[in-house]
């Protein structure tokens, strides 16, 4: 390994805190956009019983608003009860806005990542063949391994670039498409907690 980033010159060394990086953004996302963590299951039909006995205080409140960003959502409704349904769902709209923003933190470092690492890999390939070329042109073609260098840290830092960017991307691509299904069932949540407080609906939500 260390071989490879030696012969792949110093710009082996950006590609690998890339790498490094979208590892780390990569397991945190996975952790941090779980299902059961962002949407608790049955949160609605939980508040709407707390409603029903009465138990929607501040405490409730407080725990629903730092439990999960479902729970921030349901709360802005929660507040706005004494409101029109209309207002209700704005605020839960505003707050929706804020929590996907949260949900969707480090995916354009990741992007990033993706379409940098193979410029940074092209840009050693350019570094290496311009060494190939003066190799040339000092010493002739008879060397092969004076060339060999050369056309080595193209190749090297060309791989490493692509076998960085290739998995960033398709775990930015997964993690924008995790984001937008669990926008959509807080969407969902949200607005059957609206319509339950609203007495929109006459049975137990589930």
């Amino acid at each position: 390994m260390l071989e490879l980033v030696s012969a792949g010159g110093l710009l082996m060394y950006p590609i690998l805190l890339c790498s490094v990086i979208a590892m780390a953004i990569v397991i945190e996302r996975f952790w941090a956009l779980r299902r059961r963590a962002v949407c608790p299951v049955n949160l609605v039909t939980d508040i709407w019983q707390w409603a029903q006995y009465g138990q929607l205080d501040a405490s409730r409140l407080s725990s629903l608003r730092n439990g999960s960003p479902l729970g921030r959502v349901l709360a802005a409704a929660i507040i706005n009860l004494r409101h029109s349904r209309e207002v209700m769902k704005e605020a839960v709209e505003e707050h929706g806005r804020q929590v996907v923003h949260e949900l969707e933190r480090y995916l354009n470092t990741l992007g990033t990542i993706a379409s940098i690492t193979p410029l940074l890999g092209l840009l050693g390939t350019v570094i290496g063949m311009i060494k190939v070329f003066a190799a040339i042109t000092d010493q002739g073609v008879g060397n092969p391994t004076v060339l060999a260098g050369g056309i080595s840290e193209a190749l090297i830092t060309t791989a490493a670039g692509i076998s960085v960017a290739i998995p960033s991307l398709m775990f930015y691509r997964h993690f924008q498409r995790r984001v937008t299904e669990l926008a959509n069932i807080m969407e969902q949540e949200a607005l059957k907690l609206v319509e339950v407080l609203h007495g929109e609906r006459e049975k137990d939500p589930k």
